[in-house]
């Protein structure tokens, strides 16, 4: 394939619910009975496209052949899913959201016109929540994922009071240093607002990026990998995903058979979902566990999440997301409920060690259970993630490389 810098790569993709390419099984399982012993699968995070994501993989793979030792063939997959950029900045890319929401297209035009003329009009903020809950498709029904309700209230409650409220909260995250643009000094009442209309626009795209990774996880490459398990037993299948990529490789778990065995090691770079997710009880809701409990369980081999004090989009915009989820007036309060996995790592999961890259390296990686450890020395923001001493965790995590 142009552009690999290793062999045998293979990708492989799903739609939006989760189905697959024709044969990829085959193509897969191929590999294995080539001599590969083991397969490294990654997902990538918010990319808009599959060259993207192919160039991507291509950084990240390029170091892993001098990581492995003589008795390991690996082989590698690069998981193709439909996703969007996510920018560090709290401004919309139209066409990245247009792309997110095919057939949306007329919804995504009248919300950028909105934003841009800024009308100073209640109505116009009606119109707006509105228009944000017919392209998340929101019908007011609700299930669960790791940190609450699948529906957040800011698509369901009065858009006025939930774009003042993330007006307040970006304003809170800029600190007392930042200055407000001439409009938003000497427009109307509510024309500061539309800063927090903006926000709450990526949000719902964020929101729509969120519940299609779990569907892809758990109904698309979850199944895949207990196929393999059948047709290839002694595969040894590792994780790896980046992001929004971390919570669908995560929620792969929960779509392998319960009785394979093949997933030999999970690492999570920047995880984009829950530092509750494998909690068996939430310390602010102990009658109710993570929506992946106990699922490192299924893992033959450690669950690692790497994080990094550097990464903004995770310390300030993924909160911003999840603490709208269950309770509202929370939206500027410092709340641990609403951590990233890939900020602070796995938490209230006992026996989860935490360590830092380095020592990670030097020391080697437990046999099973969670692993927290902190990349920062490396991680300098969200898609930092292309270093030889993350593949080199990878290989430790995997049992694959040596020291």
């Amino acid at each position: 394939m142009a552009g690999t810098s290793v062999e045998p790569y293979r990708e492989i993709t799903f739609d939006k619910d989760g189905d697959g390419a024709a044969r990829q099984h085959e193509a897969l399982a191929a590999l294995a009975a080539q001599g590969v012993t083991d397969l490294v699968m990654f997902a990538h995070g918010w990319n808009n496209t599959r060259s993207v994501a192919s160039r991507l993989y291509a950084a990240f793979f390029a170091p892993f052949p001098q990581t492995v030792e003589r008795d390991v063939h690996l082989g590698y997959v690069g998981v193709v899913w439909p996703s969007m950029m996510f920018s560090d900045e709290p401004i919309p890319d139209f066409e990245s959201v247009a792309a997110v929401h095919p057939g949306k297209e007329a919804v995504v035009e009248r919300l950028a016109a909105l934003l841009a003329e800024q009308p100073d009009d209640e109505a116009a903020f009606v119109e707006f929540g509105s228009l944000l809950r017919e392209l998340t498709d929101t019908d007011g029904s609700r299930g669960l994922t790791e940190t609450g309700p699948d529906v957040p209230d800011f698509l369901l409650a009065d858009p006025v009071a939930v774009c003042a409220m993330f007006a307040d909260a970006l304003e809170e995250a800029e600190g007392p240093g930042s200055v407000p643009t001439p409009r938003e000094a000497f427009g109307g009442r509510l024309t500061r607002f539309w800063k927090g209309a903006k926000e709450a626009l990526r949000q719902a795209t964020y929101y729509t990026m969120k519940r299609r990774s779990g569907t892809v996880g758990e109904r698309g490459l979850g199944p895949l990998i207990g196929e393999l398990a059948h047709s290839s037993p002694r595969l040894r299948i590792h994780l790896v995903g980046h992001s929004m990529g971390a919570r669908l490789v995560s929620y792969a778990l929960r779509g392998v058979p319960a009785q394979a065995r093949n997933v030999a090691s999970v690492t999570l770079l920047q995880g984009a979902f829950s530092h509750y997710a494998f909690a068996a009880a939430l310390p602010h809701e102990p009658g109710r566990g993570g929506a992946l409990r106990d699922l490192q369980r299924r893992v033959d081999g450690p669950v690692v999440a790497c994080y990094s004090r550097h990464d903004t989009a995770l310390r300030v915009f993924y909160p911003l997301a999840s603490r709208l989820a269950r309770d509202a007036d929370s939206l500027l309060s410092s709340d641990r409920r609403w951590g990233a996995i890939g900020h602070d790592g796995v938490q209230a999961v006992p026996g989860t060690r935490s360590t830092t890259l380095a020592a990670a390296l030097r020391d080697g990686l437990p046999a099973s259970g969670c692993v927290s450890v902190d990349a920062a020395a490396v991680v300098g923001e969200h898609s930092d993630i292309c270093h030889t001493d993350l593949a080199r965790l990878v290989a430790s995590a995997g049992r694959f490389g040596g020291r």
